[in-house]
Parts: C-alpha cells; sequence; structure tokens
C-alpha cells in the first residue's frame, strides 16, 4: 500500500468513528466525570466512567459531545483504546498513543482537537483516583478541561 492508500484508510476509520461513535453517551451513576472544550473550535466532550469491582479497572466509559470529526472520532477511538484498562496505567498513557491510533499527520489546531478527548480523560481519573496530570498537557493550554 502506498502512502496515500494509507491515508485514505485512516480517513475512512475516522469518518466511521465520527459517523457511529463507539461508547457515546453517558452513565448515570458514574464513578468519575470530565468535561472539556477547545474554544479554538468549539469541540466540547464530557466523559463519564464506571469502575470494575477492584475499584481501579474502567469497566465502563461514555462520551457525549459535539465538534468536528476529529474531536469526535479521536475520542471514540479512545473509549476503546481505554475500556478494560487499570486508571493508573491510562493515566501515563502517552498522547502518542491515543495519535497512532488516528494514524494520519495532524496540524497543530486539529492536534488539539485529537487530544481532547485524552486530557478530559485524564482529568476524570484525576479527580477519581488522584492520578497525575502529566506535565505534557501545559502545552496545550487553549483547551479548558474541567
Amino acid at each position: 500500500m502506498s502512502t496515500g492508500e494509507f491515508d485514505q484508510l485512516y480517513r475512512e476509520v475516522i469518518l466511521d468513528h465520527y459517523k457511529s461513535p463507539r461508547h457515546h453517551g453517558t452513565l448515570d451513576p458514574c464513578d468519575a466525570c470530565a468535561e472539556g472544550q477547545n474554544p479554538l473550535c468549539g469541540d466540547e466532550v464530557t466523559i463519564t466512567l464506571v469502575f470494575g469491582e477492584d475499584g481501579e479497572t474502567i469497566s465502563d466509559l461514555r462520551f457525549a459531545g459535539r465538534g468536528c470529526a476529529i474531536s469526535q472520532a479521536a475520542t471514540s477511538m479512545l473509549m476503546e483504546l481505554v475500556v478494560g484498562k487499570r486508571a493508573a496505567d491510562v493515566a501515563v498513557l502517552p498522547k502518542e498513543a491515543l495519535l497512532e491510533e488516528i494514524g494520519i499527520p495532524l496540524t497543530p489546531v486539529r492536534l488539539k482537537c485529537a487530544l481532547l478527548g485524552l486530557g478530559v480523560l485524564k482529568v476524570a481519573l484525576h479527580r477519581a483516583k488522584g492520578t497525575p496530570l502529566p506535565e505534557e498537557w501545559a502545552g496545550l493550554d487553549d483547551l479548558e478541561l474541567r
């Protein structure tokens, strides 16, 4: 496959996640919740999650929001990437792991769109479990994570 064919394949995957997002909706009750937005383009994401019996493993999670295809598809891809993983492991998940899933080069503005869900998830875990917020988020000051 050529580079162009790979890019097209990844674009189709992104479009599929955007049109049919995985783990979409909210969980009530939930063990952790956070929301965030990217004021530069209006993307919004809210993530709710529940932990399994061990209190550490993400047994289920959902996201709701609106925004560009990249922000919504990347958050959908993130949900599939982290369900069943321990909070401590997700808290240190490097942004490159998600960017690798996305698979196409992104401009700096689109990078913030793609990482919004990951930032919101890490804030939710920080609030629920006291996991550290990585220093790498300092570069994403334009995002409002609550």
